[in-house]
């Protein structure tokens, strides 16, 4: 049931309003000035306001401007007997969702507070979608190398130097790029990740250095690439070890000169980034090989960061499978699934190949084909290879 307020100093405009938001479902409290109003908006949570504009003590567009500055989401709704366009604008200015003269039309007053809170509904969707889009998940863990790492990126997040991720696939090594990022200075600044596996071999200069347009067949518009877009941020580089040799060579002289030069184009770009990369392949055994450029490793692995396999860190399983059921649960919108004893055990004693993503994955398995408690069958089942 939503929860309406209404500040008003006459007794008999608040009781007829009550009476009849309350017949529509509506829970109501009263206030009879500004002051009182400010107090419980301060104390407890509304859906939306209803709030007259005359009053003693404090008028309704101080209370508005109070309002607005302790909870802006809440839509303030003004009512008042004398009004005009100045008043409205003024009020709507301020942070009024509407404004509305005395006496007010019952269908009018009605549809109002059923938009306001349609629209607060959906300000604390998107709200809540951009929460999950952006926030950085947390490292899970209190096993050795996880506080090593916590502890590292406490040191170096702050400031400039490059970065080198090792570990096998699935292990969150873009997680802690993540978080060297939301720990750095550049944190109000993008955060730009480019998977170097992902991108075709001809198209990966494009990609991070950007183009000109007719510098190539399909070059029909400029392109600004990776390193501009990542300007004054964080680049990070994932999979690196498959970078081609040219593009290889192009980074080196970004990272050393601070410039660019787009394909096809011949103005150097200035470009201020910090670079964080990430590989699953042994580096100095790429460049025995010829693979890749002893010079570009050492000017990426000022910090060397290794990330340990799952099968490494098994007293961390538990706290990640207690996250991972809370978030997978809460995504489906069912209650909490437990884990029984034996189950959990029976994962920690797992040989986790595909590390933490395998692990995610399981979990989700685990939710959707099993009861309220996840059982030491359920995992036989679902989760262990038929011998």
């Amino acid at each position: 049931m939503a929860t309406l307020l209404i500040i008003d100093d006459e007794r008999a405009i608040r009781k007829t309003l009550t009476e009849i938001l309350t017949f529509e479902g509506y829970k109501i409290e009263e206030a009879s000035d500004g002051e009182e109003g400010l107090k419980k908006f301060s104390e407890k949570s509304f859906d939306v306001v209803l709030c007259d504009i005359k009053m003693p003590k404090i008028d309704g567009l101080e209370f508005l401007q109070k309002a607005v500055d302790k909870n802006p989401d809440v839509p303030i709704i003004m009512i008042s007997g004398h009004g005009t366009i100045e008043t409205a604008v003024e009020a709507v200015k301020k942070g009024a969702y509407d404004f509305i003269q005395k006496p007010p039309d019952l269908n009018r007053l009605l549809i109002t507070i059923r938009n306001a809170m349609e629209r607060n509904t959906l300000v604390s969707e998107t709200k809540s979608l951009r929460r999950r889009a952006t926030k950085v998940q947390d490292m899970i863990g209190e096993s050795e190398p996880i506080k090593k790492i916590k502890e590292t990126i406490e040191k170096v997040a702050p400031t400039d130097a490059r970065i080198l991720i090792t570990g096998e696939n699935g292990v969150g090594k873009e997680l802690v790029a993540r978080w060297i990022h939301e720990k750095s200075n550049r944190a109000d600044n993008p955060l730009v990740e480019v998977n170097c596996a992902a991108i075709p071999s001809e198209l990966i200069e494009s990609e991070l250095f950007g183009h000109e347009k007719g510098s190539f067949t399909s070059a029909i518009k400029q392109r600004i690439g990776k390193f501009e877009q990542a300007n004054g941020g964080t680049l990070f580089l994932d999979e690196i070890g498959d970078m081609s040799h040219s593009a290889q060579a192009k980074v080196l002289r970004a990272l050393q000169e601070g410039k660019i030069t787009r394909v096809g184009g011949e103005k150097e770009i200035n470009v201020d980034v910090r670079v964080i990369a990430a590989t699953n392949k042994n580096l100095m055994k790429e460049v025995e090989e010829k693979n890749f450029r002893l010079d570009l490793y050492h000017r990426l692995s000022v910090i060397l960061i290794h990330v340990p396999s799952l099968n490494e860190r098994r007293d961390d399983i538990p706290s990640l499978v207690d996250r991972f059921l809370d978030d997978i649960c809460s995504d489906y919108g069912i209650p909490k699934k437990s884990i029984a004893d034996e189950a959990m055990t029976s994962l920690k004693e797992y040989d986790w190949t595909g590390n933490i993503r395998e692990l995610r994955n399981v979990v989700e398995r685990l939710v959707i084909l099993s009861n309220k408690t996840i059982t030491k069958e359920d995992v036989k089942s679902y989760v262990l290879p038929k011998s």
